[in-house]
């Protein structure tokens, strides 16, 4: 539910004067966001802004999705939205896409759609706002809504694209699914409506039936268009009125009827189980109804003590989850839309290996405890401020908001009426809600949640185990909301900081040195420590650090791969400094910062991130990372039984068996830098090594080239250098990376791995790699062939053949730990057809290497490559890749030299001489998943 998103944002306060509140009052709305309504029924949404200069982006929003088809129809309404690509009025065939791929968009990233239970929604990203692409976006739309060509050749073609779609996706996790859905929607449509459809009426659908559903479907009374960028929102109208008036309004229109899930006083309940699922999930979902009434304040605050409820509760299963003794891995607390008419209020729990009933017991008995004793002073203070901070936040950042994320609130609005509001006005709103609000009012709304009617019990069984039976979980429920042994949740933790006891001997700025062509600065401090910093205000109250350092997994013996594996895990599940993990939030509650670490194959790095107010937190934290690790063994504990039940789920995953079966034919059973995560590798690993490989991968600061780049003054930032990075102890030495690259067992390898599959399909893996020199444009050039690989791939395999959903294909060359270029391809597919599948493969990387290549393809690509740089530009994260790679690449990004100009004078002769050069006498594998007969 998008409102709980925004109600997450709210400042509130016990202190100060309460306005007189009428709840019965509307919302104030965001009058930044033009809305109108077509005398056809169509309604529209302009935004303007420029978070992404010189670009805009076009949805459609359609109020059809599949509930709303007949059983002869289960499919239709997803059918339809891949039709949108397939031919239009204005745009035959692959009109859309061509024409949008010429400007440098991207199918299945700027281009895309998606079919829902109650909408279909498509979009085009960030097209550039020149007149001649604003009108054709806005044609788009129009062709969209009412002018679909729908021929049967291209109806027919695209059956086995949707059908190579739904094998993709079936897996053991959808198959559970299937078994929930009457249970979870008892069984209303909404349990027989999957968007995906029936493959049966998929490929034999007649023709008429399509016609017929978009006739009573796609109408202007049931679509809303959506334009938001950098855009002159009266021009657009203008635009808008005199396009979209035309089209016509269905006479006498089919009802569009919300659907409403039966209430049941009895609980539902499912257990599902599957071959490829081996651990065990369980889910107790309450509904309630949800109003599609406009919003007002009274809903305004029932919604906001709802979210901070479910936060309550999440915070205290995350405190049990973290403890070794827990009964279960994880859990979580939810309230959100489940259907158009309804919400659900969830709890969900992952139960440890055997341990189902206990599990079940220890999550609900959290919940019955806050049903029958509420909230603490101290939870409810501490959710206060953190809902204070997002709010301020999301104030700060209103201007940066995304295209994707207006949009969605614009959806909502179109979709579930809920209000487009102002933030501004709505925080004074919450300000005199929580003016007058008292803690019992928290307490009654968790016990109003906490109902006894519409339950349902979703359980994912294990084959073999004694799985939570409804009868289990009916006597379970009833111990526990009747257990008087239960006493009120305990938190008095408080009045402490992150270095509360830490004596910090602050250092200094021992040189200054500015870098005028980045604009940047190069702090040298008096520990040897070099700060890049560069101010940008790109995205407002944003600020990042990296801290990087050369070594990484290439310095480690092979015996301590398998606990540096866990490194990043250990560390977050034992706190930092003084604080476990279970404190650790407590102490940053109302702080946006985070310093976190990670180890790579040749380097180790410290990454920051905050809000402009909270750097000197997130240095703080920095700082903490290298001179107070912190090393919990329960939180180890707490890992090592994740891991093994991450084991026991992936024996019978079919991905990871195809993962495991990749590891063994390229590297062989036993080769020590590539290891199949199985009862050997875990028992290598180790609490004891894994502090070592910290020490040793972190020990010196210095080793470490630091950049921090944001909405951050330098005033501001130097004495925080000093006080939190110049004080880390140091020393003198330095470190690089080491060649530990792994050869393949052969430099051919042809295979066919047999797998044991519920729904069978093919999976193809197909992979050339030689040694190659790396260079700024041979790194280009490979991207470039990728790309064009990818769209002769989706005409070939996908539209020609309907051979498969997608293939997916990339190039690139690496410069270390050795110079090579690789080219590789992989897609799921038929059985039967994948050998004809793969000889197109073959034939389309050998007629790029004898010179075939189309010019509208290189074109498409390279026109892609100059839009992304030039959008890449508005924000901050550039501002990081150009100090980066400045200073550890030794070239300037931003100069046309080492980009621009190389991208717009590749030529078909440079992607024919790179590929030919790959496969000359390559290293390569084809190795191909099929299914056991």
């Amino acid at each position: 539910m998008k409102k709980i998103a925004f109600l997450l944002l709210c400042t509130i306060s016990f202190i100060g004067t309460a306005q007189n509140l009428n709840l019965n009052d509307t919302l104030p709305v965001n009058q930044s966001i033009k809305k109108g309504v077509l005398a056809n029924g169509m309604t529209y949404y302009l935004k303007n802004t420029d978070v992404t200069k010189g670009v805009a982006s076009y949805y459609i929003i359609q109020n059809v999705g599949s509930v709303l088809e007949k059983e002869n129809q289960r499919g239709l309404a997803h059918f339809l939205e891949h039709m949108a690509f397939n031919g239009t009025k204005n745009f035959k065939g692959k009109g859309v896409l061509d024409t949008l791929q010429k400007h440098g968009l991207v199918f299945g990233r700027d281009i895309n759609a998606y079919t829902g239970f109650d909408e279909t929604v498509y979009n085009i990203n960030n097209i550039p706002t020149t007149p001649e692409l604003i009108d054709t976006g806005l044609l788009i739309l129009h062709d969209w809504s009412n002018y679909l060509s729908l021929t049967d050749e291209e109806v027919d073609a695209e059956r086995g694209v949707i059908k190579e779609e739904w094998r993709t996706r079936q897996n053991g996790s959808m198959r559970i699914l299937q078994q929930s859905l009457s249970t979870m929607f008892n069984n209303s449509i909404y349990a027989h409506r999957l968007p995906i459809g029936l493959m049966d009426i998929v490929d034999n659908f007649k023709y008429k039936q399509l016609h017929d559903f978009y006739h009573d479907w796609y109408r202007t009374d049931l679509q809303a268009i959506a334009i938001v960028g950098d855009i002159d929102v009266d021009e657009i109208e203008a635009k808008i009125k005199a396009l979209f008036s035309g089209i016509p309004a269905v006479d006498n229109p089919l009802e569009r009827v919300n659907v409403e899930i039966p209430d049941n006083e009895e609980m539902l309940y499912a257990l599902s189980m599957d071959d490829e699922i081996t651990t065990s999930s369980i889910a107790l979902g309450i509904r309630h109804p949800k109003s599609l009434e406009k919003a007002t304040v009274g809903r305004l605050k029932e919604s906001l003590l709802n979210s901070m409820v479910t936060h309550m509760l999440s915070k205290r299963l995350t405190e049990l989850s973290v403890k070794s003794d827990a009964t279960f891995l994880g859990a979580r607390i939810s309230y959100s839309q489940q259907a158009r008419t309804s919400n659900v209020f969830n709890i969900s729990v992952s139960p440890k290996p055997e341990q189902q009933q206990a599990a079940f017991t220890s999550i609900l008995s959290e919940v019955v405890r806050a049903v029958k004793f509420g909230f603490t002073e101290s939870e409810i203070e501490r959710t206060i401020i953190e809902f204070k901070n997002y709010y301020e936040n999301k104030i700060i950042n209103e201007d940066d908001m995304s295209h994707a994320a207006i949009v969605s609130i614009i959806k909502e609005n179109y979709l579930n009426n809920t209000t487009i509001t102002d933030i501004s006005k709505e925080y004074e709103l919450i300000k005199s809600i929580f003016s007058t609000l008292d803690k019992s009012e928290l307490h009654s709304t968790i016990k109003k949640l906490y109902k006894k009617s519409n339950r349902f019990l979703l359980v994912t069984g294990v084959k073999g185990q004694d799985n939570l039976t409804k009868e289990d979980a009916l006597k379970i429920i009833n111990k526990v909301e009747n257990d008087n042994a239960l006493v009120e949740h305990k938190d008095d933790f408080g009045g402490k900081t992150l270095i509360t006891g830490v004596e910090i001997q602050a250092g200094s700025i021992s040189n200054v040195k500015e870098n005028k062509l980045l604009e940047s600065t190069t702090y040298t401090l008096s520990n040897g420590i070099k700060v890049h910093y560069k101010f940008a205000d790109k995205n407002k109250n944003n600020v990042k650090l990296k801290a990087i350092s050369y070594g990484g997994l290439s310095l480690l013996d092979d015996s301590d791969l398998p606990s540096a594996n866990l490194l990043g895990n250990v560390i977050q599940y034992s706190g930092l400094g003084d604080y476990s993990a279970t404190d650790l939030p407590k102490i940053l509650a109302g702080k946006t910062a985070s310093a976190s670490i990670s180890l790579n194959n040749l380097t180790e790095s410290v990454q920051g991130a905050s809000v402009t107010k909270d750097v000197e937190t997130m240095l703080q934290m920095v700082y903490l990372r290298f001179v107070k690790p912190r090393f919990d063994p329960e939180g180890y504990d707490v890992i090592m039984q994740n891991v093994k039940n991450y084991q026991t789920r992936r024996s019978e995953d079919l991905n990871e068996k195809m993962k495991d079966s990749m590891v063994v034919t390229l590297y062989g059973e036993n080769n020590p830098k590539h290891r199949i995560f199985n009862d050997a590798f875990i028992e290598e690993i180790s609490f004891d090594k894994i502090k070592s490989i910290y020490k040793s991968r972190f020990a010196n600061a210095a080793d470490f080239e630091f950049f921090i780049v944001g909405d951050l003054k330098s005033e501001v930032l130097k004495p925080l250098l000093e006080k939190y990075i110049a004080s880390i102890p140091t020393n003198e030495s330095r470190e690089n990376w080491t060649d530990n690259s792994t050869a393949w067992k052969k430099n051919s390898i042809d295979k066919d791995v047999f797998l044991t599959m519920e729904d069978p399909k093919a999976s193809v893996r197909i992979t050339f790699k030689n040694d190659y020199k790396y260079s700024l444009k041979e790194s280009l050039v490979a991207s470039a062939l990728g790309s064009i690989l990818q769209l002769r791939f989706t005409e070939t395999l996908r539209e020609e053949e309907g051979g498969t959903y997608g293939a997916s294909a990339g190039a690139s060359v690496s410069k270390r730990p050795t110079e090579k270029a690789v080219i590789s391809v992989s897609f799921d597919c038929n059985p039967d057809k994948a050998e004809t599948l793969i000889d197109i493969v073959y034939q389309e990387i050998n007629k790029i290497a004898n010179g075939e290549i189309q010019q509208v393809d290189l074109d498409k690509t390279l026109t892609n490559y100059i839009k992304e740089r030039k959008q890449q530009k508005d924000y901050n994260s550039y501002d990081m890749s150009w100090l980066i790679t400045f200073y550890r690449e030794g070239y300037d990004i931003n100069d046309p030299e080492n980009f621009e100009n190389i991208v717009n004078a590749i030529t078909k002769g440079d992607i024919q001489n790179f590929t030919k050069k790959v496969l000359k006498d390559a290293q390569s594998y084809e190795i191909v998943f099929k299914p056991l007969q």
